[in-house]
C-alpha cells in the first residue's frame, strides 16, 4: 500500500488510471482525489451505485476531471450510429433491443477463481464487466433512461454470482428498451435492433460487423472498424478535454447514471 500510495503522490505523476477490479475503484479513486490529480477509472465506475455517487461527489467537490472507459462512446462506428439516429432519415425512434449471449468459457467450465465472477469483486459477475458497455452506449445514443427493471438468477450454477439477466427500460424520450443477458448459452450472440417508425438500426456491441441500416425496403451497410487500440479514441478525447477544454462524452455524470440503471435492474439501488 506504500508503493501504491507513493505513485499516486508521486510530482512526476499527472493522472492515475484505475484498471484494477472493480470492487477496489472507490478506495483507489478517493486516493487520487485527495492527491488531486485527473483520474480515468475502468468501468463500472463503482460496484454499486452508492459508492459510484460517493465518487462522483468527491471529484465534483475538487473540480477535478474524472473519466470513466465507456470508450464506445468514442468509436467511430459508434458515433455513425448516433449521427444516423440525430439526422432522423429512419422515422420516430421507438424502441432498442439487445441479446446478448455466450456460452461458458474454459475457467468457468473448471470452476476456478475467476475475479469476474466473485460477487464480493464483481457483485453481477459478467453483467458488470460486459453489459455496462451497452447500457451506457444506449443512453448516449437514445438519452437517459428514468426507469429500469429486471430479474436476475444463476441457472448453471458454474460459479457464485449470477449468470442470467433480463430487463427492460424507459427512456425519458419516450423510447422503450429491453434486454436479455446470459452467460451459460451454447452459442454467442450480440445483436442489438434500435426500431423506428419507418425500419432499423441493426449492430452488434463487441463485434465489429457491419452496421445494418434497413430503410424502405432496402439494406445499406457501414463496414467501420474498431482501431487497433480499442481505447486509441477514448484516450485522444480525455487530451482533448485536459489540454484543448472539449468535453469528453464519458465522464463521472455519464457513468453515474449507467451505475443507477445496473441497480435498477439487479434490484439493488438504495
Amino acid at each position: 500500500m506504500t508503493l501504491i500510495n507513493q505513485l499516486i503522490n508521486d510530482n512526476n505523476v499527472d493522472a492515475v488510471y484505475i484498471a484494477t477490479p472493480p470492487n477496489s475503484n472507490k478506495f483507489y479513486s478517493l486516493k487520487v482525489a485527495q492527491a488531486g490529480k485527473p483520474c480515468c477509472i475502468e468501468k463500472p465506475l463503482a460496484t454499486n451505485y452508492k459508492d459510484s455517487l460517493e465518487i462522483y461527489n468527491t471529484f465534483k467537490e475538487k473540480k477535478l476531471p474524472l473519466f470513466v472507459s465507456y470508450y464506445r462512446r468514442c468509436l467511430p462506428r459508434f458515433n455513425q450510429i448516433k449521427t444516423i439516429l440525430d439526422e432522423n432519415t429512419f422515422g420516430k425512434i421507438i424502441h432498442v433491443n439487445w441479446q446478448f449471449s455466450k456460452p461458458p468459457n474454459k475457467i468457468d467450465l473448471s470452476k476456478k477463481y475467476n475475479w469476474r465472477t466473485d460477487p464480493e469483486v464483481a457483485p453481477n459477475g459478467y453483467f458488470d464487466d460486459l453489459a455496462s458497455h451497452g447500457l451506457d452506449l444506449f443512453t448516449y445514443l437514445l438519452g437517459k433512461i428514468i426507469e429500469a427493471k429486471g430479474f436476475s438468477l444463476n441457472q448453471l450454477n458454474l460459479y457464485k454470482a449470477k449468470d442470467t439477466f433480463t430487463a427492460c427500460w424507459l427512456h425519458e424520450n419516450g423510447i422503450t428498451g429491453s434486454g436479455h443477458w446470459n452467460f451459460g448459452c451454447a452459442q454467442y450472440k450480440d445483436k442489438v435492433i434500435i426500431s423506428g417508425s419507418k425500419d432499423e438500426i441493426i449492430f452488434s456491441i463487441f463485434k465489429d460487423n457491419p452496421i445494418l441500416l434497413e430503410i424502405n425496403g432496402t439494406t445499406k451497410e457501414y463496414n467501420i472498424k474498431n482501431p487497433k487500440h480499442i481505447q486509441l479514441h477514448h484516450v485522444k478525447s480525455i487530451k482533448n478535454q485536459l489540454f484543448n477544454k472539449i468535453m469528453h462524452p464519458s465522464n463521472a455524470k455519464t457513468a453515474l447514471h449507467t451505475s443507477c440503471v445496473m441497480d435498477q435492474i439487479t434490484g439493488n439501488l438504495i
